[in-house]
């Protein structure tokens, strides 16, 4: 087993480990877990952004060979999936009885752990926490056990480890409930920021036909929202396709990106004439093609000196006034280089322990942006990160924490108050700190207590990365 370097989607992010297994069965998922009496750090498609993937000199697990369905009743709307299945190969097999996903992120190539890992939402009305759809995991432990956990089996696990980032063990599969795959109309409204709130609970809130819903709004001003709405219709369809087809490349979307990021005052443009012609005229889909879309729309040419990132906070729906202003100040304040700020909204958590909407309904503010990968941008990004969760918190809010490590640990604390909780569960079913990763290198409080986010310790994974890969082994 030679030694590797892995990184994730931002390039950001280069960490030295001992090694990269890729299980083919459960078994040989316990049985690395066993052998390995080091650190033992989780991967799927790699799409958190702050060193969540892994730990220094970990063995890493790519989850990517575990891709089976293992159980399927679409008469109970029902599908047991091993964790490294991507949503699209979910929805494919499906999509043949006309059901769909109930709760995804808007990207079909995540995997399914990986979402479970975050506890990811989306777009869907009336939904939220990925928590929410599933009926029970299946965990491998720090001694190589396969637990069953459910809200009524090993609940304690249940609700740690969704949402837990691999602290607690690897979650070998999952059993999900599913929805129908209903045709849906897109609907467009354009209005002032100052007017969602009060648009969303008249419009979308309680409307029985909504089933995807998110509003966009846009630098540099921040002052008006488009919003999009796609709901039930008997309208037929205006694209024949079932599933959304993956294309050979991107260009023209990427292209487009790195022109609104690039280009002077293309940014005041993007409402009048690259909205007009991305949203224009009726579209009738299907469900799953919706849900579809793939993350290399998004994905530049090269990463190797700028790079795309994502944050995201939540503030209860009565806080959205408060909130959204703040956040709009703090982007123009420090010129954030911004492509947009999605909104979205998510029902209250059932009971995960570290819940981002842990007290009621919140709105997310989802920010992708565009920033230099050299060291003072870093840094630079990470203070007015850390003005962002700040302005959250005074709004009885959180962040997420599958992005850069730029929080404090009090900020840490403040925003997920059951750390405490998820910590202690944690020496219990892991005394050795088997389980890790950056993320709770920073953050767990008997962990080593490694910040990577400061310039040393980035200098020295890079410095390995460095190291002529014979005298790595």
């Amino acid at each position: 087993m030679k030694r590797a370097i892995v990184n994730d989607i931002t390039q950001l992010n280069p960490v030295p480990v001992r090694g990269v297994v890729r299980s083919r069965s459960i078994a040989e998922l316990q049985a690395a877990v066993r052998a390995h009496a080091g650190p033992v750090s989780i991967a799927g498609g790699r799409f958190s952004m702050g060193g969540q993937i892994a730990t220094d000199n970990a063995l890493l697990i790519d989850m990517t060979g575990l891709d089976a369905v293992t159980a399927y009743d679409p008469a109970r709307k029902e599908i047991t999936v091993q964790a490294g299945a991507s949503w699209r190969a979910v929805q494919e097999h499906v999509d043949r009885d006309d059901l769909s996903v109930s709760i995804m992120q808007s990207f079909a190539n995540f995997t399914v752990g990986g979402s479970l890992g975050v506890n990811c939402h989306g777009r869907y009305v009336g939904a939220g926490p990925l928590i929410l759809s599933v009926k029970s995991i299946r965990l491998v432990t720090a001694v190589g056990d396969l637990v069953n956990a459910s809200p009524s089996e090993n609940a304690d696990l249940f609700y740690g480890a969704i949402g837990g980032y691999g602290g607690l063990g690897v979650i070998a599969e999952a059993t999900l409930a599913l929805a129908d795959n209903v045709v849906m109309a897109r609907e467009i409204t354009r209005l002032p920021l100052s007017g969602y709130k009060d648009y969303f609970d008249r419009h979308i809130a309680n409307d029985p036909g909504a089933v995807f819903h998110n509003a966009d709004f846009y630098p540099p001003d921040y002052d008006s929202v488009t919003a999009v709405t796609f709901a039930k219709t008997d309208k037929p369809l205006t694209v024949p396709e079932r599933l959304r087809p993956k294309q050979k490349n991107y260009i023209s979307e990427c292209l487009s990106l790195w022109a609104l990021t690039q280009v002077p005052g293309l940014k005041r443009l993007r409402e009048k004439f690259d909205d007009a012609m991305r949203l224009n005229g009726e579209e009738v889909v299907m469900r799953n093609y919706e849900a579809g879309h793939h993350v290399e729309e998004l994905e530049p040419s090269t990463r190797a000196m700028t790079t795309y990132a994502l944050q995201e906070y939540f503030v209860p729906v009565d806080r959205f006034d408060e909130f959204a202003p703040k956040m709009a100040a703090i982007l123009q304040k420090h010129d954030v280089n911004a492509v947009n700020v999605s909104i979205r909204h998510a029902r209250k958590d059932p009971g995960s322990m570290l819940a981002w909407a842990r007290q009621g309904d919140v709105f997310a503010f989802v920010l992708y942006h565009k920033q230099w990968t050299h060291e003072k941008a870093r840094q630079d990004v990470g203070v007015w990160t850390r003005e962002l969760i700040d302005a959250a918190l005074s709004c009885g809010g959180s962040y997420y924490l599958p992005y850069q490590l730029h929080a404090t640990r009090e900020q840490f604390a403040r925003a997920y108050p059951r750390a405490d909780e998820f910590f202690a569960l944690k020496r219990r079913v892991d005394p050795d700190n088997k389980f890790r990763n950056r993320l709770w290198d920073k953050y767990d409080p008997a962990g080593p207590q490694i910040d990577p986010e400061t310039p040393v310790f980035r200098a020295r994974s890079r410095a390995y990365w460095l190291v002529p890969k014979n005298i790595l082994g």
